[in-house]
């Protein structure tokens, strides 16, 4: 999967998307950002069972994996029962991986629902000032 850019993310609109993550496996979502002070907000759920959540970055493609930062340690969620949110603000350009983790499930496969969205800063320029 190639990873996802802002723009891409800004065209994704209200709709949700959805994940198939078969049982001891796991799916990421790549997010390459190039502008500093954004933020990228996620919402998602799992049916029919709990994910594993993590958010981690990479300076860059050639980046080897040990030295990516971890942002968000990976987490258990009780996805299915309550709707998780969650946000990432860019201080530095890279790709930002949101990673689902199903490892954990030896038998269950899992649907994540979720939607991305980027929010630019508002800069206050004075401009409507009388």
């Amino acid at each position: 999967k190639l990873p996802l850019t802002v723009e891409e993310i800004i065209n994704f609109g209200e709709s949700n998307r959805e994940l198939f993550i078969k049982s001891s496996t796991y799916s990421i979502i790549p997010i390459t950002v190039t502008e500093i002070g954004l933020t990228v907000s996620w919402i998602f759920s799992s049916d029919p069972k709990s994910i594993s959540f993590s958010v981690v970055y990479q300076e860059s493609e050639d980046t080897p994996l040990d030295q990516c930062k971890v942002l968000i340690p990976m987490t258990r969620c009780n996805s299915h029962k309550e709707t998780i949110r969650g946000q990432v603000k860019v201080r530095n350009p890279g790709i930002y991986t949101l990673i689902f983790d199903n490892t954990f499930s030896r038998f269950i496969s899992k649907r994540v629902f979720y939607h991305l969205a980027v929010e630019r800063p508002v800069i206050y320029d004075g401009s409507d000032f009388p």
